[in-house]
């Protein structure tokens, strides 16, 4: 039997992202800034929507985090 992984996506909430990978942050806070994890934002945006905000390609954003798991 597999073993089942978190698969990242654009559309998830960032703030869901940390909460199921940890680790992620640290390429959040890469991509974002650490003023990401003091922001209410976390709870309502989208990585996509914080890669529009940031200047990131958010598919880069979603490839690293995938990498992690």
């Amino acid at each position: 039997m597999t073993e089942s992984k978190v698969k990242f996506h654009k559309n998830m909430l960032i703030g869901e992202v940390v909460k199921q990978s940890p680790e992620a942050s640290k390429v959040i806070e890469k991509y974002f800034g650490r003023g990401c994890f003091t922001c209410p934002g976390i709870k309502m945006e989208s990585l996509a929507f914080g890669s529009t905000m940031h200047g990131v390609k958010v598919d880069k954003l979603v490839e690293e985090l995938n990498q992690l798991v």
